[in-house]
């Protein structure tokens, strides 16, 4: 059965800072892949102040889930986001399930997804 989408936005990034001797959270893109052939994923990056980052290539392997931090190299060029308000496009060659999570250590620790469209 073909489970997923091969669009999805997430509207709401906002990669915490480092602190003093960690940083204050991160965020991570946790994408599932329920086919039988593995997906190969393209990632638009929006940011508030200057031109999108295009092209981020992802790999998740058929039946498996990955999750990519956002506070670490991603896909195969080695992008590293900094912190601030940013937007994902994620393009999927074939259907995926994907979701977009946040943990925050300021003040009180919590981990929290943030809702994604798809299309």
């Amino acid at each position: 059965m073909e489970i997923g989408k091969k669009t999805w936005v997430f509207s709401d990034g906002d990669l915490p800072p480092h602190g003093d001797s960690e940083p204050f959270g991160h965020e991570a893109l946790m994408i599932v892949n329920n086919g039988e052939k593995d997906a190969t994923i393209k990632l638009t990056i929006l940011f508030d102040d200057k031109d999108p980052h295009e092209g981020i290539t992802l790999h998740v392997p058929a039946r498996r889930v990955n999750c990519f931090r956002m506070d670490m190299p991603l896909g195969d060029e080695g992008f590293q986001l900094g912190p601030g308000q940013t937007a994902t496009i994620l393009e999927s060659d074939v259907p995926v399930v994907a979701v977009y999570g946040r943990l925050d250590r300021r003040k009180d620790m919590a981990y929290y997804p943030v809702q994604g469209y798809s299309c």
